[in-house]
């Protein structure tokens, strides 16, 4: 019989419902795996086994009083939150040494969503400072290394969830996804990797997002399990009970042009380009036609997205006493965003809703448009801050300066996914290749199929049909 944490979600949640296993056993289960492997991982900065426990006795003594009919969808079921969430008593670093880290006084609407639905959070995971950057390292916690290649880096900014659910600490977890923050780990990792379209799911408080670029997400090892997490956070949509349903035969367009292209021209790895045959492949297997999409986007793009990106740690509460304990890109950016006018801010929002027009019309003339997840393999821990520090030992030496080459290959590694952000568009990436040839040899590599409004539920329908 297999262990718990090598279950897929759906069998685990189906077990727990059916007593077969009990929340206190689940959570006893996935914090021992957690406390075996984390030191390596470093997916988590803050485990709350003493919670965890209480609310998984609490979870049995619901259901030795009711029917499995009336448990809540996710009965007992172990997550972690980005460690950006407030969970109610726990510290939100915001995976900053600037921020004072006290105990949050209630938790994020996310968080309530699925704590409601009945899951049992073990921790907080790994994060970039503020959820800037594609990879997650920062000052106060070790950095968040890739499972199957623990030198490398699990991706950003959901990275230490994305290592969890990979390593097995976890069976799925939530994530979101402001710029590629689901998908670029995802996709190092080789999860499911979902972000919802705009207003789906419930993002909280959007002061500091005023492109309302973020959305919460599931990254999953399979479309299955990822479709039980979208159905806990966007209640009612049944996506769970749909996914069996055969997709209609699609029109794909496939594209390699990035909006990033004109500003950082990058090269596109060898790896990258497998992927992209490898989907290509499955999805002709499957019934659909796929041919070459024109799509051409405007090169103002990168200077706008930037300062919409970036203008919400210009408004952080931060003292200016702890400035210094920034990291070199957040507070780089911290000051361009100060010294920026609202005016400026304005400009580059409408321009970023007229890029959403112009590309959503493009993208509208096929049924689902795809590209390769990433430009490259997943990065070394410490490559994009120049630290080194993939093989040695964390706290790491003093990271460098150079904020600008930091962005600028992290814009080169992940160059087809904040666009889709600004869309307000679905999207999905799958795990179609490893470079070691079979699936879970070598790395991860996959591709990203990005739809219309409304088509989370065709996008895992695909995802399903593909063997994911």
């Amino acid at each position: 019989m297999a262990e718990l944490h090598e279950l897929p979600a759906l069998d685990l949640r189906n077990l727990l419902r059916a007593g077969t296993v009990s929340a206190a056993e689940a959570t006893t289960h996935f914090l021992a795996r957690i406390s075996r492997q984390n030191p390596l991982l470093g997916a988590f900065i803050t485990v709350t086994a003493d919670q965890a426990m209480e609310r998984a006795r609490a979870a049995d003594d619901l259901h030795s009083r009711t029917g499995t009919d009336d448990l809540p969808l996710l009965h007992g079921m172990p997550l972690g939150f980005k460690d950006l969430t407030d969970v109610a008593g726990v510290v939100t670093t915001h995976g900053s040494a600037a921020v004072e880290h006290k105990p949050a006084p209630a938790d994020a609407p996310l968080v309530a969503l699925l704590t409601e639905a009945g899951a049992v959070s073990l921790g907080k995971t790994q994060v970039p400072e503020f959820g800037l950057t594609a990879y997650s390292e920062n000052r106060i916690a070790p950095p968040s290394r890739n499972p199957y290649a623990p030198s490398r880096s699990s991706g950003g900014s959901s990275g230490g969830s994305a290592a969890a659910v990979a390593a097995g600490l976890l069976p799925f977890a939530p994530g979101t996804d402001g710029g590629g923050s689901v998908r670029i780990p995802a996709a190092a990792c080789g999860l499911v990797g979902l972000k919802p379209g705009r207003g789906l799911v419930a993002a909280g408080e959007s002061s500091g997002d005023p492109a309302r670029l973020v959305v919460p997400g599931p990254l999953a090892r399979t479309a299955k399990d990822a479709a039980l997490m979208l159905d806990a956070m966007a209640p009612g949509n049944e996506y769970l009970a749909g996914i069996g349903q055969e997709p209609p035969p699609l029109r794909i367009g496939v594209t390699l042009e990035s909006p990033w292209s004109g500003t950082f021209p990058f090269s596109i790895e060898p790896e990258a380009l497998d992927a992209l045959r490898a989907g290509e492949r499955l999805l002709e297997h499957a019934g659909h036609t796929l041919a070459e999409a024109a799509v051409r986007y405007d090169n103002r793009y990168p200077d706008a997205f930037t300062t919409a990106w970036t203008a919400g740690v210009g408004s952080a509460r931060i003292s200016p006493s702890r400035e210094a304990l920034l990291a070199p890109l957040t507070r780089t950016f911290r000051r361009r965003a100060q010294q920026r006018s609202p005016a400026k801010l304005a400009e580059a929002l409408a321009f970023l809703r007229q890029f959403q027009q112009d590309t959503v019309a493009q993208y509208g003339q096929w049924d689902l448009i795809m590209m390769p997840a990433l430009a490259q393999t997943p990065r070394p821990v410490g490559w994009f801050t120049g630290t080194g520090h993939g093989g040695g030992r964390w706290p790491a030496v003093q990271w460098p300066g150079d904020a600008d080459g930091d962005y600028r290959k992290q814009c080169e590694y992940a160059p087809w996914s904040s666009m889709v952000n600004v869309c307000g568009l679905p999207a999905i990436t799958l795990p179609v290749h490893w470079t070691g040839g079979s699936a879970g040899s070598g790395l991860p590599m996959g591709v990203q199929l990005v739809g219309p409004m409304g088509s989370e539920a065709l996008l895992l329908q695909v995802a399903h049909q593909l063997g994911f």
